[in-house]
This record gives C-alpha cells, structure tokens and sequence, in this order.
C-alpha cells in the first residue's frame, strides 16, 4: 500500500516548482559544467569535474524525491476544513505553561515544515501531542530539549 503525504495546496505548489527548476535550470546547467570540465582534459585529477558530477547526482536525487513525494501526495484544502479540533491543516495559538510565551503554529506536511515561517510538520512531537486536542486543553510534549507543557488557546483555519 502507497502511504500518502498529506500537503496543503501551498506546499504541493512549492514541491512543483522547485522540481521544475531542478528539471529545466539545474540539470541543463550541471550537464554544461560536466562537458566544460571535460574538455579539460585528465578527468582523474579534475576537480571541477568530480565537484560537477557530484551536484548532479545530488540534483537527480532531489528530483526522484520530489517526484516520490508529489505522486503520492494528498492535498489538503485548509479552507474547507473548520472545527474546535485540532487536525492537519489547523493553525494553533499556544501558552508555555512555565513561560507564559505565546506561540502560534501551523500543523503540515513534513516537506512544508519551517520552524522560522511557524509551520511544525504533522510527524514533529508537538504536532503529535495536538492533534484531536480541542482549546483550553493542557498538553504535555516530551521533545529532544526536555518536556514542555501548553495550554491550546486558540485553534485557528487559514
């Protein structure tokens, strides 16, 4: 059985262009800078060679993930989805109990998760602890710094 990657829309575009540029930018350019470093002569002491021939064989690695993670991914309309239950999809207002700091996260797919942009994947160990948590639920995350416990405050969908 295919085990599907749930997505928003925002990240399924994201995958796509980021597999076209890898497609039609990167391999095109690497394949030039393989020839030109050919034409160099020896290819045994070529370093520019073996540098190219190393990006892209990680360029053709990334574009077999992205292909992997697009055939089998789920797209999931946020702004369909409602509710006082946290699911994927939700975005979540949090209280460090100990801190009383308010943090706000956005619950999705492992290829979107950016911690900087307040986005944790639905697989981080907080994502986990949340969902079907309702607000005003307490939750306790063990997580690699140590346990932490919340207060859900709000549930939001955007």
């Amino acid at each position: 059985m295919v085990e599907m990657v749930p997505m928003t829309q925002a990240g399924h575009t994201a995958l796509k262009e980021e597999l076209k540029k890898r497609q039609s930018v990167d391999r095109p350019r690497i394949v030039e800078a393989i020839a030109e470093a050919r034409a160099h002569g020896d290819l045994s002491e070529n370093a520019e060679y073996h540098a190219a021939k190393e990006a892209q064989s990680h360029n053709e690695g990334r574009i077999a993930e992205l292909e992997d993670q697009l055939a089998r991914s789920e797209i999931i309309d946020v702004s369909k989805l409602s509710g006082d239950t946290i699911k994927f999809g939700a975005t979540v207002t949090l209280i460090d109990e100990d801190t009383d700091k308010k943090a706000v996260w956005q619950i999705v797919g492992e290829s979107e998760a950016d911690a900087k942009k307040g986005r944790i994947s639905i697989t981080s160990p907080l994502a986990r602890a949340l969902i079907g948590k309702k607000k005003g639920s307490s939750v306790e995350v063990v997580a690699p710094g140590g346990a932490k416990a919340y207060e859900v405050t709000k549930v939001d969908w955007k």
